[in-house]
């Protein structure tokens, strides 16, 4: 292998493509424009993100939106049921508010379906396990296709029920497999609870995760919210786009829901809250939970610097692709942080992460003259910390709250745009005459 990465490098430099070409031949890298918005690719009714407006043609920062369905996330938290995030789901998937009747019935037909298919655990969760639970969870997904009666039909009716099906087996797929795999690596005895029918996805989240089953009401509430604020974001997000383009060839949805898992993996996205804790860690170590604003300022300027932590040169947790002046999940989250911290007598983490914000946002106004905002990561990663969630579940709750917003989104473009999705990319290689075998052999070897 090491010949072939030698053959790496020299490819790395012969077949480099420049920045200037991508201006020269008006190409839109990573489907983004010049200013960093996104190129619109499609259209849909089912959630929009708004961080800026433009005036005579001029981008200008603004107050963050998210908005399901017509409706702002701010109204939607602040009147929420009981069952905030069946709630939303409810919405995402129909467009209307449900009224009591049909909330209620939407969360039997979900608690209906909360336990895996018979003998599954045994056969696919228990025998084995992986170092990472979202790779395990993209493998389980694929599994419960061969539980399906149907797995191949991929009508919206259809679509529907598999994904209502997912949707309401998350809590214990995700917390079996994490149990599973703290039993095999981490010597640590197994204890597997059952899902309960009466309870909220919310609440089984956090009754299956603890030994003892037990939670505050505030602690449900808080992690109700955040399954809320993470339900959607818009059709243009990486692993909704990844979903609705698996899905344009016909595949089936454990295949589309699998390459979404894949997508929300990564750092750059579903992943970034863990980014923060670890930093937040890091930086708590260096300057201590009652460190001052200058303590915070100076470790920031050497973060930014590359002198400390990952070397990168980021403060995780601020800034973000579409908003501005504000992320409205952020201001939401950040006020449940702050009672939860009350309740469980960590106001201390809590001022220590408002103390990171406003350093951190001075001082990127002060280096890039703009007004930044912190992200839902920030505070995110705080809720799960102070919920005693472990890390490793951050992205696979992630998983169990968007989940429903890639299914909205593949039904609505099985419904509306029966084209398969294929983005162009333009070749800038050059052109060559075939030489043979025997003629490469007396060639120059490019150094290798």
């Amino acid at each position: 292998m090491d010949s072939i990465d030698v053959y790496l490098q020299q490819a790395m430099k012969d077949n480099k493509i420049a920045n200037e070409l991508y201006r020269r031949y008006n190409v839109k890298k990573g489907l983004r424009n010049e200013d960093g918005t996104g190129v619109c690719v499609g259209l849909t009714r089912i959630a929009d993100v708004i961080g800026y407006e433009y005036k005579n043609d001029i981008k200008y920062p603004s107050e963050g939106k998210l908005i399901y369905r017509g409706y702002e996330i701010e109204e939607l938290v602040k009147n929420k049921a009981s069952m905030g995030f069946e709630e939303t789901c409810f919405l995402l998937l129909f467009g209307w508010l449900p009224n009591r009747q049909q909330l209620q019935t939407f969360h039997e037909a979900l608690a209906a379906s909360y336990e895996l298919p018979d003998h599954f655990m045994e056969t696919n969760i228990l025998p084995t396990h992986s170092p990472h639970l979202m790779n395990r969870l993209q493998q389980m997904v694929l599994a419960l296709f061969d539980y399906d009666p149907s797995p191949e039909d991929t009508s919206p009716a259809n679509t529907l029920r598999q994904g209502l099906s997912l949707l309401a087996q998350m809590p214990e797929l995700i917390m079996s497999l994490y149990k599973v795999k703290r039993h095999y690596c981490d010597r640590e005895s197994l204890m597997i609870h059952y899902p309960q029918p009466q309870l909220s996805i919310a609440e089984n989240l956090l009754y299956l995760l603890r030994e003892d089953s037990a939670y505050s009401v505030m602690e449900a509430q808080t992690l109700d919210v955040l399954l809320m604020l993470h339900a959607d974001h818009g059709g243009g997000n990486n692993s909704t786009f990844t979903n609705v383009v698996v899905s344009s060839t016909g595949s089936d949805l454990y295949s589309t829901i699998s390459a979404s898992i894949g997508s929300l993996k990564g750092p750059r996205h579903g992943g970034a809250n863990l980014r923060v804790v670890e930093m937040m860690e890091h930086i708590q170590t260096k300057i201590g939970l009652d460190c001052s604003q200058k303590a915070m300022r100076e470790v920031l300027i050497r973060i930014l610097d590359r002198d400390f932590y990952d070397h990168v040169g980021l403060l995780y947790g601020i800034g973000h692709a579409v908003y501005t002046l504000s992320d409205p999940r952020a201001t939401i989250i950040r006020a449940y942080c702050e009672r939860l911290a009350k309740e469980k007598g960590q106001e201390k983490l809590f001022q220590f992460y408002q103390c990171y914000e406003q350093a951190a946002r001075t001082l990127m106004k002060e280096r890039k003259g703009i007004d930044i905002c912190a992200n839902v990561d920030l505070y995110s990663g705080l809720v799960y910390t102070m919920l005693d969630i472990p890390k490793e579940l951050y992205t696979p709750l992630f998983v169990c709250s968007r989940l429903v917003g890639w299914l909205a989104h593949n039904i609505e473009n099985k419904l509306y745009d029966g084209r398969i999705m294929r983005p162009a990319t333009r070749y800038v290689g050059e052109l060559y005459d075939y030489k043979k075998m025997e003629d490469r052999d007396d060639e120059n070897d490019h150094g290798i």
